[in-house]
């Protein structure tokens, strides 16, 4: 086999036989990571894909040499103050990643940063990620969590990318790692309210955090005292501690439902108290306020509201906010003083404040299109809320609001070099109409002068009610300078219009999901913004990218699926993988439900690939993803090369990353630049810059 020709993989009779439907999978062999035909295939699809794609070395480069002159490489967050310290991180040009720091406090405001972005004065080194990475070719930080009295921090690694992580602690006084680890933890973790008690959670086979374990800093890892297990397959463990630090939390949840138990901080020993017992379907959670807590929950309520409990009977709940068809509570922050809540109203985010003595306000903002958020606010006692702003034209900004004065101050935006002017890009809320008549909001951006119709990017994600907000992006500069569209369709399944949105795109209404994407692509194309339009998402947005190509791949010029989930039926039927019964709540049970198998075997996109014509496909994994397996993009590009016509279909794995890719930023920044040049290469994009750019026809 040369690289001249694409790779063709094996043919393996594996029989797939439930609800009285047999099902031949030919390329099932390759979810079998140490079969040495596994790796050597994985690597010739490599060699194929780096082959057919040497034309673009030249503008991938240009591309990653645009990022990374646009990014202030040496650069530090807007601190943030926790009781005597203010802490911060911190970017080195030339290093892979962040500084984790502090400084003394000294006053109520942040202290001055350099522009250029150096350390501060009197700095202290928390955590260097370069000096842990070394020449590891993956590194990541799973949690990094400085103890309530400053002296300590907790911090965990990985150096596979299959997210579990080695517990390490440092003491901040001498700098010394003590020789505490404990290897196999998951995600977080949280001190008790004295620093000698850590909580952390280990996962099941199936990556599920499913134990706590309290460890006394000093001692032995086999001397951890398991604190409670989670037997039911569908849910998770985590632990928390309230911003007030006097309660320990213990949240139990599922895709659908939710439990809380709750601890006085200052006695990690003791026993953990049951809020209210999980009822299938309420998802509850729980902040201490300064004389009871603030219950977020949906009980009754699908957009959820809010309620206040008392300490000694938590489980008694009082509405504070009522539900509101229109408004989707989204979180709710307790402080000494004051109330803040989160919101979602017609596709934009919100924020609420509730003074505990004056009447409750929202914050206003400038842009029609924009995301904001609570950012870090440490501290229970304080006059201010930090926030995070951003658009799609407007890069990620950090303010202070001022309680007191009721004012934004904006404390930093992240520096884009270059010459970048806000006002040379405009962004557009457009509406499709989806097949059943309902109206879904697209996100779209442009540099200004671009003329219409032009190349797109549309993205899409749709699941998990996780919303594609507004939002601004330095790698994508180099699309809309070159003349090209992005936008976002803002698609059932997601959660940008509240719960319902949601719920109209789970289980068996996931389709959609779907047909909301392809409506969005024609309204565009009908409307006069795009012609030809290159798709692109990842995780569950890549089964979407599967989907769409399925259900129209005549509407696209191209596609994007990084680490899609395009196997779902199989994974989901399996419940040895981390994908399956967990998810069982967000896309059904396959394994004991006949009319949700046919209903999932309709539209997985590996089990309905047609001998039809398909764009050109890229298709993005890696190795050692443990959310969404490197076989599913494989087996896709294979049955599409056996299959269908059209592509040409490409697959690459990185070898050595998880779920989010390579890790070091210019590693990622490569990554991008690389994608970002195939799709201009599939619109037929020259490499000019500006609203001036010409394009040619996709041939």
């Amino acid at each position: 086999m040369t690289t001249d020709t694409p790779p063709v993989a094996k043919r393996v009779a594996s029989e797939r036989v439930h609800h009285g439907d047999a099902v031949v999978d030919e390329y099932a062999w390759l979810i079998n990571k140490d079969d040495p035909d596994t790796v050597a295939y994985l690597e010739a699809e490599n060699a194929y894909t780096e082959h057919v794609t040497a034309h673009l070395d030249q503008p991938s480069d240009t591309i990653f040499q645009e990022i990374k002159n646009r990014t202030q490489e040496t650069d530090l967050s807007v601190p943030t103050r926790k009781r005597n310290w203010w802490y911060y991180s911190r970017t080195v040009e030339g290093k892979q990643y962040g500084i984790q720091c502090r400084v003394a406090a000294d006053g109520e405001t942040p202290p001055v940063m350099g522009e250029d972005g150096g350390p501060l004065p009197g700095e202290q080194v928390l955590l260097d990620g370069n000096e842990l990475a070394g020449e590891a070719d993956f590194f990541a930080v799973g949690t990094s969590v400085v103890s309530p009295d400053g002296t300590k921090l907790a911090f965990s690694t990985d150096f596979k990318g299959d997210e579990r992580f080695t517990l390490r602690f440092k003491d901040l006084v001498t700098g010394e790692t003590l020789p505490d680890a404990i290897p196999g933890i998951s995600y977080g973790g949280t001190w008790s309210a004295d620093g000698t008690t850590f909580f952390y959670t280990v996962v099941d086979d199936a990556w599920r955090p499913y134990r706590l374990y309290r460890h006394t800093v000093g001692g032995p890892a086999d001397s951890d005292v398991l604190v409670y297990e989670e037997n039911d397959e569908r849910f998770w463990v985590g632990i928390g501690l309230t911003r007030s630090e006097r309660y320990l939390m213990l949240n139990v949840g599922s895709k659908i439902t939710s439990e809380v138990r709750i601890l006085d901080a200052a006695d990690p020993a003791g026993e953990f108290e049951l809020v209210r017992p999980r009822k299938t379907g309420v998802e509850y959670g729980l902040d201490h306020a300064e004389d009871g807590f603030l219950v977020l929950h949906n009980d009754g309520a699908e957009n959820f509201e809010l309620a206040t409990a008392p300490v000694d009977d938590p489980g008694v709940w009082t509405p504070l906010i009522a539900h509101r068809e229109d408004t989707r509570l989204l979180d709710v922050d307790a402080f000494a003083t004051h109330t803040v809540v989160h919101f979602r109203r017609d596709g934009l985010t919100g924020i609420r404040i509730m003074p505990r003595d004056g009447e409750p306000y929202e914050i206003e903002f400038p842009e029609p299109l924009y995301t904001a958020e609570p950012g870090g606010n440490p501290e229970f006692h304080t006059a201010r809320l930090r926030l995070g702003y951003t658009s799609m034209v407007t890069p990620p900004s950090v303010y202070d609001y001022d309680l007191a004065a009721r004012e934004l101050i904006l404390l930093k935006q992240r520096p884009v070099l270059g010459g970048f002017d806000p006002a040379d890009y405009e962004q557009h809320r457009e509406w499709a109409t989806a097949e059943d008549g309902t109206r879904v909001p697209i996100s779209i951006v442009t540099r200004r002068g671009t003329p219409r119709p032009a190349p797109m990017v549309l993205y899409g994600y749709g699941s998990y009610e996780m919303s594609v907000d507004p939002a601004f992006s330095v790698a994508r500069l180099s699309l809309l300078d070159r003349g090209v569209i992005f936008a976002v369709a803002h698609i059932r399944g997601g959660g940008e219009m509240g719960r319902r949105w949601y719920e109209e795109g789970k289980l068996t209404r996931k389709k959609n999901t779907f047909s909301d994407f392809v409506a969005c692509a024609r309204h565009l194309k009908a409307s006069g913004w795009a012609g030809d339009v290159i798709v692109r998402g990842g995780s569950a947005g890549g089964l979407l990218m599967g989907a769409a190509a399925n259900l129209a791949p005549g509407e696209f010029a191209g596609v994007v699926a990084e680490v899609p989930f395009v196997d779902a039926l199989n994974t989901i039927l399996d419940p040895s993988l981390p994908l399956t019964v967990i998810e069982w709540d967000e896309w059904g049970d396959p394994l004991h439900n006949a009319d949700v198998y046919a209903y999932m075997k309709s539209y997985s996109p590996y089990e309905n690939v047609e001998p039809a014509t398909y764009p050109p496909i890229l298709a993005i994994t890696s190795l050692n993803d443990t959310r969404v397996f490197y076989h599913e993009p494989a087996k896709w590009i294979a049955r599409l090369r056996a299959t269908a016509s059209g592509g040409p279909f490409l697959l690459k794995t990185q070898m050595g990353a998880g779920h989010g890719g390579r890790s070091g930023r210019y590693d990622s920044w490569r990554e991008e630049a690389f994608t970002l040049s195939w799709i201009l290469d599939r619109l037929g994009v020259r490499e000019v810059t500006g609203p001036e750019a010409t394009v040619e026809p996709v041939g």
